[in-house]
């Protein structure tokens, strides 16, 4: 390890090709996962904001919010399923406002009738708790939003944080206020005032057990766990899978440059290390150098890669939704970590096959 660290030291320039790729490779990932995060966190909030365990569409939405209808007939019936806890109605409608003497914003206007981990209990009719985002586009606390084309007035009277739905930020009101918006925005969509799209239900069972139960016993139902839900939304699957792949194309590329460098390395001084051998060192000591340095240069590739994609999130517009998050800066410092220790590992080989008599001869 101090044979690598030394000449780590001493001829740092030896490295900075391996290290600048590394370093662009960072950036890169990191960019990648935070506009996947981005994405994500936008498009998913509401439901993710959400405590119960299970979403109960209508059997004939294929699990789309905005075409799934729930009847109270059917509420009591989810109600009497074992394991059920409680049962609440929640509903969504992307629409238009305009902030009364402001621009006009895209929304999405849920009615609701349990609190969830961010949004309080429902609002007096004619007022809504607003998605924090709106405050970027010129909603204010105490503002009126007139929605839709009748221009249902709304006043926002509270913010609450990451319940986006589908890129659009979030109004909540109470039952009254949403089927009325509902009405005026869709009237082919327009509900009867107890009923909404889905049903929220919170279990005390097993949740897949209890949406087994509930698929069974309340025919017409399609019961889905959050986090199926979550996926179930348009888009949100395909895009998860598109930059997984990418990002794991990054990582082996990754892995590829260490290996290409190092391999490159220890054919330059096969004749130094054949006499290391000669002396007495061991292969697991100059192993040990090898990984040394795979790993600190991956340190310090990960470090500048960091700082450089902060300052870049920092000037990307507001319209790119790119968030760079902790988790995905700790995957991306194991992944690079680990693709460095793999791509060194190459070389081991090498290094175990070096005749100290026949490197030192050919030098």
């Amino acid at each position: 390890m101090r044979l690598g660290w030394k000449e780590l030291v001493r001829r740092p320039g030896r490295f900075l090709a391996a290290g600048g790729a590394l370093t662009l490779i960072v950036i890169l990932l990191l960019l990648l996962g935070g506009l996947l995060d981005g994405l994500f966190n936008a498009s998913t909030g509401a439901y993710r904001s959400q405590t119960v365990e299970l979403i109960v569409y209508s059997e004939d939405s294929r699990d789309s919010l905005l075409r799934s209808r729930i009847d109270p007939a059917t509420e009591d019936e989810i109600r009497s399923v074992p394991g059920v806890r409680g049962v609440s109605g929640m509903g969504a409608v992307l629409i238009s406002g305009r902030v009364l003497g402001g621009e006009t914003v895209d929304l999405a206007v849920f009615g609701y009738e349990a609190p969830n981990r961010q949004v309080p209990a429902p609002p007096a009719p004619g007022r809504a708790y607003a998605d924090a985002t709106l405050e970027d586009e010129g909603v204010a606390l105490g503002d009126t939003i007139a929605i839709g084309p009748s221009e249902v007035p709304v006043e926002v009277v509270g913010w609450v944080e990451d319940t986006r739905y589908l890129a659009q930020g979030a109004l909540w009101v109470e039952p009254g206020t949403w089927h009325q918006v509902l009405v005026t925005a869709r009237p082919d969509a327009a509900l009867d005032e107890d009923t909404f799209q889905v049903a929220l239900v919170e279990t005390v069972d097993d949740a897949e057990a209890v949406a087994g139960r509930i698929r069974e016993q309340v025919p017409g139902t399609s019961p889905l766990t959050i986090d199926e839900a979550v996926f179930a939304l348009p888009g949100v699957q395909a895009q998860n899978d598109t930059f997984a792949q990418i990002i794991g194309v990054t990582f082996v590329v990754a892995g590829l440059v260490v290996a290409l460098f190092f391999a490159l390395v220890v054919l330059e001084r096969l004749g130094l290390l054949g006499m290391l051998k000669a002396i007495g060192a061991s292969t697991g000591q100059l192993a040990a150098g090898l990984v040394t340095q795979a790993v600190l240069v991956a340190l310090g590739a990960f470090v500048l890669g960091g700082a450089i994609s902060l300052a870049l999130a920092a000037i990307v517009p507001a319209e790119v939704p790119v968030e760079l998050e902790a988790r995905r800066a700790a995957i991306t410092g194991v992944g690079v970590l680990a693709t460095a220790l793999i791509g060194s590992a190459v070389s081991f080989r090498k290094i175990v096959r070096i005749e100290p008599a026949s490197a030192v001869g050919g030098s």
